[in-house]
């Protein structure tokens, strides 16, 4: 009796192995299924491949006003908090309404490249909407031009102004004698020093470049596309191949009970 049960058992356990032999042999039967799908996939990616369109990168750069060599008359967070909260948003409305378009087929991100005293303008967009991402790229840095402009005047003003009245002193003083004319006269010189080298160098903002292209496409390439379709009508190639293989067993275990 144990070993009537002994057979059975190692019968069963036979039955329900799979061998690499029989999953090759399923393959080779269901390999029009298997066909089919890879076809339908990799057919499908090379469609969307040569459908869409590509698009490519824009990119403005801005270089803010100096007071000094290296340093910002306006920091670049403050030009960046601008931009992001008053100019963008004018400039998008202004830029839909003039084109009669409900929303602009590009974004415009506005960063501050680290250690640096640039304003970086970079959009996505086709090569037929290059013309608004210029005009939109454009707006944008003239706002920044003008207001640095303005600032710039601003504080060559108030220089200027503090150089006339240090050498109205110092011309007072020179024409003192007494004992304390000569260091006074030396303090107002070197101040009246200190300001012209302030005044000279100023250094007015100005646009690095407009609406430069990128060399490549934007997102993801063409052959990276077509690879992963390879791959992914091979595996489910594979899966289905076995699923039309276990639908006809399941078939035809059914039709036997009938």
């Amino acid at each position: 009796m144990k070993q009537t049960f002994s057979e059975e058992s190692q019968r069963y356990i036979q039955d329900d192995e799979i061998s690499l032999v029989d999953l090759a042999k399923v393959l080779i039967r269901r390999w029009k299924s298997m066909a089919l799908v890879f076809f339908i996939v990799v057919l499908s990616a090379l469609a969307y491949v040569l459908l869409k369109e590509r698009s490519y990168e824009y990119v403005s750069i801005y270089q803010v006003a100096e007071e000094s060599p290296g340093s910002a008359l306006e920091t670049p967070n403050s030009v960046l908090a601008k931009v992001n909260n008053l100019y963008v948003g004018l400039e998008t409305r202004k830029l839909r309404e003039e084109a009669e378009l409900e929303s602009l087929p590009f974004e415009v991100t506005v960063a501050n490249p680290d250690d640096t005293l640039l304003i970086r303008l970079d959009s996505t967009a086709s090569v037929d909407d290059h013309e608004l991402v210029t005009q939109m790229h454009e707006a944008l840095l003239a706002r920044m031009t003008e207001d640095q402009r303005e600032r710039l005047e601003s504080h060559q003003t108030a220089l200027e102004q503090q150089l006339q009245s240090t050498e109205a002193a110092l011309e007072a003083v020179e024409q003192t004698s007494t004992e304390w004319g000569s260091e006074l006269t030396a303090s107002y010189a070197e101040r009246l020093a200190g300001i012209q080298l302030r005044l000279t160098q100023l250094r007015a903002g100005q646009s690095v470049q407009v609406s430069i292209q990128s060399l490549e496409p934007a997102g993801t390439s063409r052959s990276l596309i077509m690879a992963l379709a390879l791959v992914l009508g091979g595996i489910l190639g594979i899966i289905a191949a076995f699923l039309s293989q276990f639908v006809a067993l399941v078939r035809d275990s059914l039709s036997e009970e009938t």
